[in-house]
């Protein structure tokens, strides 16, 4: 079995008060290695998502470079008439990431 395929790897979020995504720390693929951590706003990564590229829940493993434990494919889902991002299978109207650390 083939090893997934991911852009980048979503490993902590900030939610504003109304329960959207406000920030999201992220590693992007650059070809065959990653990036450092970004800070990645909501409108940002709704556009990625969009693009067609997949992002992933995880967290990089210390002294291993690129090589990430990973989780979940975020999706963007209709809820009443928005668009949300989640992780799973949950029906929710706004974004939730779960298992995914606040910081």
């Amino acid at each position: 079995m083939g090893r997934k395929k991911f852009d980048g790897v979503v490993e902590a979020v900030r939610y504003s008060p109304n329960g959207e995504i406000k920030w999201v720390r992220a590693y992007e693929r650059r070809g065959p290695t990653f990036s450092d951590s970004l800070l990645l706003d909501r409108k940002t990564l709704m556009e990625r998502l969009k693009d067609g590229q997949r992002y992933v829940t995880g967290r990089r493993l210390a002294y291993m470079a690129s090589t990430f434990e990973t989780g979940d494919t975020l999706r963007v889902l209709k809820e009443n008439g928005r668009e949300v991002v989640v992780v799973g299978d949950r029906a929710t109207d706004r974004d939730w990431l779960a298992e995914v650390p606040i910081f």
